[in-house]
């Protein structure tokens, strides 16, 4: 095949999960650990009796589109190195070919519809394949960790805690129908310091902010501990909804 062909993957069907938008996504099915979710095939193409015996399997290679993945480039910094690194020594999801794999748990198959766990794809993502997991020739134990500083990724470093001010408004907003407590802790438990990927800058005073959906996180670090002190509005105050004020309100 000569470097100008052109190949065609049509999708198999499509994962339904609770991750509506990149930023909630967990960036590896461990980080997942629990997540349910559904692979919904498309019916019309004998898919039924490609999926006899795939039961016998209690885990699953998927293989899929990072379809809202834009573009590429060579270098890319990922979320747990200090540099940029050669996109092929990474797993970022911008890629030439926007092909992604992830272990998921099987827990049920009903026709179409297998129903797993430990999932790390975002909703509506285009389903390429499926393999079965085999673990005699699909884990290495003694594999290196390549450049990644500890074994134990993506294990949190950082402690997180949140001051009285931030606990009141995250609770506040609760009511509104955004959670947002573990999203913000588990994004400041894999580092506090500015990143791309982490939505993080800093703003003077010895505090940095998070941005998280329609609020920023205010936090300062001591040490190896990260202290989220209050949640701020993202929007500018002109065009701040009334209801965000009544929550920044809160002291």
């Amino acid at each position: 095949m000569n470097e100008l062909a052109e190949v065609v993957f049509r999708p198999i069907g499509v994962a339904r999960t609770p991750f509506a938008d990149k930023a909630d996504a967990p960036r590896q099915p461990r980080a997942a650990e629990g997540v349910q979710a559904t692979l919904e095939l498309f019916a019309g193409h004998g898919f039924e009796d490609a999926l006899e015996g795939i039961e016998a399997w209690d885990h699953l290679w998927v293989l899929f589109l990072f379809d809202r993945a834009e573009g590429w480039r060579p270098k890319v910094r990922p979320p747990r190195s200090a540099r940029k690194r050669g996109l092929f020594g990474t797993r970022a999801p911008r890629r030439p070919n926007p092909v992604g794999m992830s272990v998921v748990k099987l827990v049920a198959v009903d026709g179409l519809r297998l129903t797993v766990a430990d999932v790390d794809l975002l909703d509506g993502t285009p389903i390429l394949d499926l393999k079965p997991y085999v673990p005699w020739c699909d884990a290495i134990p003694d594999a290196n960790q390549g450049w990644l500083e500890r074994p134990e990724d993506p294990g949190p470093r950082w402690e997180v805690t949140f001051d009285a001010v931030a606990e009141a408004q995250l609770a506040r907003l609760v009511e509104r129908g955004f959670d947002l407590r573990r999203r913000i802790a588990d994004h400041l438990a894999l580092g506090p310091h500015p990143h791309a990927y982490r939505r993080i800058r800093e703003v003077g005073g010895g505090e940095s902010v998070l941005k998280v959906k329609e609020f920023r996180a205010r936090f300062r670090v001591d040490g190896e501990q990260v202290r989220v002190l209050r949640l701020e509005s993202g929007y500018p105050k002109k065009k701040r909804p009334a209801w965000h004020d009544a929550i920044l309100a809160i002291e």
